[in-house]
């Protein structure tokens, strides 16, 4: 290894960074709405199926590439696949700080309610109306919106500035840790609300004929991607810091387990709440139908209200929110920073350059909520082509070396059998599925301007930022491919 390179100082900030990096906010609110659309037990089925068919084994290959090449995304590709697949780094890496860009407004959602939660805003008895107004009157104040989003931005650009073990590692083990404890409390109040029953039954309710259901199955898929992080680059980064015995197969199944875990306990407080405080099944049903945004802002916000010490609840919530939030925005701007810092510019002066590009770049998310609400339809997607790029790259490399010396290495404690190669191998035709469900409902929900450029959710607004980005990318190529510094050294050479 070369001297000077920074490295995770125990193995549990290890696990604990990536397990942030996993756990964000669709965790704890895009999951339950998730659940809730597909029939809940038949949906934890295939989203469980879906995190060792498809998430795991993602992670285990980003691991593998980092610990190789011991470079950011972008020298990973050229080193790992070959120089002509430098683009598919560049890839990884803008479509990672785009959504950083944004990502960061909506921590800054977190945490202005949970300044208002904390504040006594929740105090007493709001109907829907009035938290919509509440909403309303926050996300229409761009000197509020945008302030929040600086704010995000400048503690998450605070931390990595820090470092990797000074910065990552210290605020991760604190942050997850408290994570679990604040979801676990909310979890035990949702639980002891006259009527949780009806969420707990509806979450685990055995309705296994929905298993024959395509929609279910690309749901999960489409879950399992997002929540893991998996093929976001997050791990490929964060494997450059590991040490040469460190695990790769174990440490990969402990953060996408202890993901899963987060997900299912914020759906054990999220459907019991929801279910005990609705007035009606009909009003449980809407709020767990009205998307990201109306189950955690508007409807959540107003059942808070309505129970002894909601207060103190919503502060918690929203609290665990927040935390979520900015333990995946760390990685999101570590990735930009190790990606620069190979390129020749320093730690501090690449998290500067990443947090204001970052702070630039977001705030018209900030500015205007359709605007993020189109960028989060573009690059969620992008994701997963992110993920057939790592796919693409381990198979360029070699399955059967990668899975015979980088993997089940003389060290390691777990290996990985026959399965690992296969999933991989199949992430194309995933993809194909993943994508063209994709394609397939937005042209349904948008049957006569799916082609559209500039509306917020079209084929055509996807197709447009993809071919621009693709564009760049691989205009960039042999560049980006002389820029970046030789590799450091193999961790699997290391003696």
């Amino acid at each position: 290894m070369s001297q000077g390179t920074e490295q995770w100082k125990s193995r549990w900030g290890f696990i604990a960074a990536g397990i942030g990096m996993a756990i964000g906010t669709g965790n704890i609110w895009r999951f339950p709405r998730m659940v809730a659309n597909n029939g809940g037990f038949p949906f934890i089925i295939a989203w469980t199926i879906a995190l060792f068919v498809w998430a795991i084994p993602l992670l285990i290959g980003e691991l593998v590439m980092g610990r190789k090449t011991r470079l950011g995304n972008i020298g990973a590709f050229r080193d790992f696949a070959g120089k002509g697949f430098t683009w598919m780094g560049t890839w990884q890496v803008a479509v990672c700080l785009l959504i950083m860009s944004y990502y960061s407004v909506v921590m800054g959602w977190c945490a202005k309610y949970f300044t208002l939660a904390a504040t006594g805003a929740f105090a007493k008895p709001l109907d829907l109306e009035a938290t919509k107004a509440i909403w309303t009157g926050f996300t229409t104040t761009p000197v509020q919106t945008i302030l929040f989003h600086l704010i995000s931005m400048g503690i998450g650009g605070f931390i990595i500035y820090r470092g990797v073990v000074g910065g990552i590692e210290k605020a991760s083990k604190i942050m997850i840790p408290a994570l679990f404890a604040l979801l676990i409390i909310a979890a035990i109040r949702a639980l002891t609300l006259p009527g949780a029953a009806q969420g707990l039954e509806f979450l685990f309710a055995p309705k296994f004929e929905r298993l024959a259901d395509p929609k279910l199955w690309l749901d999960a898929f489409t879950q399992a991607a997002w929540s893991t992080g998996a093929g976001w680059g997050f791990m490929v980064v964060y494997a450059n810091y590991q040490k040469k015995r460190d695990e790769v197969v174990g440490n990969a199944f402990i953060m996408g387990v202890g993901d899963n875990v987060g997900a299912l306990m914020a759906g054990m407080v999220v459907l019991p709440a929801v279910f005990a405080l609705s007035l009606s099944p009909q009003m449980a049903n809407d709020a767990l139908t009205s998307g990201n945004t109306g189950l955690a802002f508007l409807y959540l916000a107003q059942l808070f209200t309505r129970i002894p010490l909601g207060s103190v609840f919503a502060a918690i919530f929203f609290l665990a929110m927040t935390i979520a939030a900015l333990s995946s925005l760390l990685p999101m701007i570590e990735v930009g920073v190790k990606n620069l810092m190979d390129a020749g510019m320093g730690r501090k002066k690449a998290t500067i350059a990443v947090a204001v590009g970052g702070f630039l770049v977001g705030a018209p998310s900030a500015y205007n909520i359709n605007f993020l609400d189109n960028q989060d339809w573009v690059w969620g997607v992008g994701l997963f082509v992110s993920g057939l790029f790592v796919a693409i790259a381990l198979m360029k490399h070699g399955i059967k070396k990668v899975h015979q010396e980088y993997i089940n290495t003389p060290w390691t404690d777990f290996k990985a059998g026959a399965w690992w190669k296969l999933f991989i191998m199949a992430f194309p035709l995933l993809f194909v599925l993943i994508f063209g469900w994709w394609v397939y409902q937005s042209i349904t929900w948008y049957p006569d301007n799916w082609l559209a450029p500039f509306e917020v959710f079209s084929v055509g607004t996807i197709l447009m930022q993809f071919a621009a980005l693709l564009v760049v990318a691989l205009l960039t190529n042999n560049w980006l491919a002389k820029k970046i510094q030789a590799s450091p050294g193999s961790v699997y050479d290391e003696k």
